[in-house]
């Protein structure tokens, strides 16, 4: 893991972030445990269009389930019993 203590930062300022950042995603250490993550800028990027690319693919498979017939609709009380969940 890539990490630095926020002490570090807060003597040494971005200068210390900069010299980390390069290796990778760059975990801050704050209480010994990491708190915040710190990505460049493309990373950041990447990822965002990544999560919305992911959200396209899951939302066609839900309207594919739709066409096909695969989607029951109802209330919570007809699924418990459909599922046997009642005393």
């Amino acid at each position: 893991m890539n990490s630095i203590p926020a002490q570090e930062i807060k003597r040494r300022g971005i200068a210390a972030v900069d010299e980390r950042i390069a290796m990778g995603d760059l975990y801050i250490i704050r209480n010994n445990q990491p708190q915040y993550v710190v990505l460049p800028q493309k990373r950041y990027e990447e990822l965002l269009a990544a999560q919305e690319e992911a959200l396209v693919v899951h939302l066609r498979a839900s309207l594919e389930d739709l066409k096909a017939g695969r989607v029951k609709r109802g209330t919570a009380e007809d699924l418990i019993q459909e599922l046997n969940l009642e005393d």
